[in-house]
């Protein structure tokens, strides 16, 4: 998430001196376990029982009594998390981080997720409404018994506001924002369609992979190889005048999917006939980690699984009849509308019936330590006006997250579900960030759906901005929840996504264009094809698959590259091969010789695209390349036509140029990390953990310790196990409905935001080793319990 990464490069610059006397006041924020609280709203008593991971069992006789409940404790845990969510969706940082913060602030502003926010909780259901009340209600009641707030409230030096029920839809807003509010494949699309020959961007942008073709026809068949348009790429060749900055800068290899792993197993696959689901979701993580562990029971539901702090839905979980589990659809759910604006008068833009005035809006932006900023938000018809042009012309942005009918907390509902029909029933008719949805049932009956409102467009696609001014172009509203595409109980006894394409091309409407890799989906499927008599010991030892088959390709082509008649000519070249040829085939942290076929991989995609790229740079001075690049390369590679030779001012043939490639690649490596020899180098030198508390730059002494370890890791941006930066799995989650006992769980970092806490970082040792922890909470330590608060006043 691009605004995540940017918070702690604010914050360094906004705190002030005295952070040792708040470290010394940050004790008595503290989360209390043990007790008696009163809560005014309470219909009945509520017990909290805490295990050795501070995870909470509430046992209440409602539905609101538990989620009022949960909305206090979640807020002891979470406060300072929840409140840095709300403002970042609202645009409201600078207020407390001052002017590093206001560019951040005008984009969110633009958007106007406040105002969607207050016209989504206009229009919730009642049973959605009353829950959204009892939390806030629990927040707000934590809020006014607060002595001490968290230290990072005393760190920044100021109070937080009351919870509304606007912000836990700001907070749903940001989901949406960080799983599918991104305008950059679209924005690479049009420019590459408006300076490419149509036969380049076609072969530069496939629409499917080998492994997802492999993985969508049941393993009958392959993506046939794409033809290389030698010629049209021949003509477009920039040869001799691009440094290696610019190549990287135009083909940055960049993307990592913000996806996940889920897939299920039914009855004929396991071990006694139970359903199985494995979910593990990919973010990027920082400390505290986005999920909060529950178990909450009420009547006759018994729920277990995570919450978003600040949204009062377990978005991943199961209720003892059915487990459910998400993975981002990668699909596209946002156009860029291109405007046609009046030549006579800029404040019009081009409808069907004429010329329209822009819709304007005038923000106040507080800035700490300065004066406030005022900002004019223009909008149309179809959306806000983005803040960057597209080519040079204005485009506003459509997007399911700006309207109110598309968002709510139907998800909720998942509570009741009783079947994979009951679930995919919920599923489909919730206003949610689209998602794939995962499902077993304790009849062992195993089920796949999206979740979420998708699109129905005419006269486009999507892919590309288009103007929409003579009506005939636009959204049809969105596909009916009945027609949702939907698999129960397939013949093969099993069920991934792991955010590949999963509809083919018989189906009538456009999900998306820019899906992940299917080598992850490949992968999972492969081993469940092998898998028989499958424990939820099986599923958690492949969610923990290193195995890449992806750079197979590029170590054979070192192989031919780097022949003994190379190699006896210089020592690093030697080293090459011997690193190369020690690869085991996965990315382990102790696994040699991989980091360079990483360095090399990306080295060659940026020095082979870019010639052939730089008329998208002429057109759109930000352009970049990106998304599936494996599939282009590769058919280049395999082809080497020597009118597609990068560089021929500079090389002589394919084999020269490759050469070069490897050793640069080697000479990147060893400089970057100091080596005398590239074979030296574990990959888990190069790959390592990385969770950042937002303010742990900007506090003197202390501030690294809120970090999590920065450990060398296992795992690989196409791995099973993926781990990229700090994109990574954020939870690990096997679970058979039926079974709870069974059920395994483990999340990086901890159950409280509080550094202090015994539950800051109890569980990121079992996360980073892949030990296996109970779903479940066990054994109670400690015992919180609340009592309506009339019923409190008479005893």
């Amino acid at each position: 998430m691009k605004i995540g990464r940017r918070l702690c490069v604010i914050a360094a610059g906004a705190l002030v001196a005295g952070a040792a006397v708040v470290w010394g006041l940050a004790s008595a924020s503290l989360p209390v376990r043990d007790g008696a609280l009163s809560l005014a709203g309470l219909q009945g008593p509520v017990s909290v029982a805490f295990d050795e991971y501070g995870i909470p069992q509430v046992t209440a006789e409602s539905r609101l009594d538990a989620f009022r409940v949960l909305g206090y404790l979640t807020a002891q845990d979470r406060l300072f998390q929840m409140d840095l969510l709300r403002r970042t969706s609202a645009g409201r940082l600078a207020e407390i981080f001052g002017e590093p913060a206001v560019t951040m602030d005008v984009r969110q502003r633009r958007l106007g997720l406040s105002q969607v926010a207050e016209a989504v909780v206009r229009r919730l259901p009642d049973d959605q409404s009353s829950v959204l009340t009892a939390y806030a209600d629990g927040v707000n009641k934590f809020l006014e018994q607060m002595t001490t707030p968290p230290f990072e409230f005393l760190l920044l030096g100021y109070r937080p506001t009351r919870w509304d029920l606007t912000d836990s839809l700001l907070v749903v807003l940001a989901m949406f924002q960080m799983l599918n509010g991104s305008e950059d494949d679209e924005r690479m699309r049009t420019v590459m369609m408006a300076s490419l020959p149509a036969e380049v961007s076609k072969f530069l942008l496939p629409s499917l992979d080998n492994y997802t073709a492999h993985v969508l026809t049941g393993g009958t068949r392959y993506q046939p190889p794409t033809t290389v348009p030698v010629k049209a790429l021949a003509a477009l060749r920039r040869t001799g005048t691009q440094s290696r900055a610019l190549q990287t800068s135009l083909v940055p290899d960049r993307k990592r999917e913000i996806g996940s792993n889920a897939w299920v197993v039914g009855s004929e696959k396991t071990a006694d006939g139970r359903a199985i689901l494995a979910n593990d979701m990919h973010l990027d993580v920082g400390v505290p980690n986005i999920w909060y562990r529950v178990q909450l029971r009420y009547g006759p539901v018994e729920l277990a699984g995570v919450v978003v702090p600040g949204i009062p839905v377990v978005i991943a979980g199961s209720n003892g009849f059915v487990s459910w589990g998400l993975t981002n659809v990668e699909g596209d759910f946002l156009d860029l509308v291109r405007l046609e604006i009046n030549p006579h008068n800029p404040d019009e833009y081009a409808v069907a019936e004429g010329w329209e005035r822009f819709t304007v809006r005038t923000e106040h932006i507080a800035v700490k330590d300065a004066a406030d900023r005022i900002v004019e938000c223009k909008s149309t018809r179809w959306g806000p006006l983005a803040e960057e042009r597209l080519m040079g012309q204005s485009v506003a942005i459509h997007w399911t997250a700006l309207d109110p009918e598309a968002v709510d907390l139907g998800l909720l509902r998942m509570d009741q579900a009783r079947s994979v029909w009951d679930a995919i029933a919920v599923a489909t008719r919730a206003g949610a960030p689209p998602n794939n949805v995962l499902l077993a049932d304790a009849g062992g009956h195993i089920a796949w759906t999206y979740m979420g409102k998708i699109p129905v467009r005419r006269g486009l696609d999507g892919s590309v901005s288009l103007s929409w001014a003579d009506g005939r172009t636009g959204w049809n509203g969105y596909i009916p929840a009945d027609e949702l595409p939907r698999t129960i109980d397939p013949p093969s006894g099993y069920l991934v996504s792991a955010n590949q394409r999963m509809t083919d091309e018989t189906y009538p409407h456009v999900i998306g264009h820019a899906f992940a890799s299917g080598y992850r989906a490949f992968r999972i499927t492969d081993r469940l094809q092998a898998m028989e008599r499958i424990r939820e010991q099986d599923l958690l030892a492949l969610q923990l698959d290193t195995t890449t088959q992806v750079y197979d390709f590029y170590r054979d082509l070192l192989r031919v590259v780097l022949t003994d008649d190379v190699t006896k000519h210089g020592a690093d070249l030697a080293d090459a091969r011997r690193a190369v040829e020690a690869w085991n085939g996965r990315a382990d942290k102790e696994s040699q010789g991989f980091a360079l076929l990483v360095a090399f991989r990306r080295n060659l995609a940026a020095s082979v695209f870019a010639p052939f790229l730089q008329s998208c740079r002429d057109n759109e001075a930000g352009f970049v390349f990106d998304g599936d690049l494996d599939t282009p390369l590769r058919s280049l590679l395999v082809e080497q036509a020597p009118d597609t030779l990068p560089d021929p001012a500079r090389f002589s043939d394919w084999r020269a140029f490759l050469l070069q490639e490897v050793e640069e690649s080697v000479k990147a490596v060893k400089t970057t990390y100091t080596l005398s020899r590239v074979d030296d180098l574990a990959w888990g030198t190069v790959n390592r953990v990385r969770m950042a508390h937002p303010l742990s730059d900007a506090i003197p002494v202390v501030g690294s310790w809120l970090n999590m370890a920065d450990d060398a890791a296992s795992g690989c941006g196409p791995c099973v196990r993926v781990l990229s930066g700090s994109l990574t799995a954020s939870e690990r989650m096997v679970v058979s409905p039926a079974h709870h006992t069974d059920a395994l769980f483990h999340m990086p970092g901890g159950q409280s935001g509080h550094p202090l806490s015994p539950h800051y970082r109890d569980q990121q040792a079992n996360w980073s080793q892949g030990r296996s922890t109970p779903l479940l909470a066990g054994k109670q330590q400690h015992t919180l319990t609340f009592t309506p608060e009339d019923l409190a006043a008479r005893l």
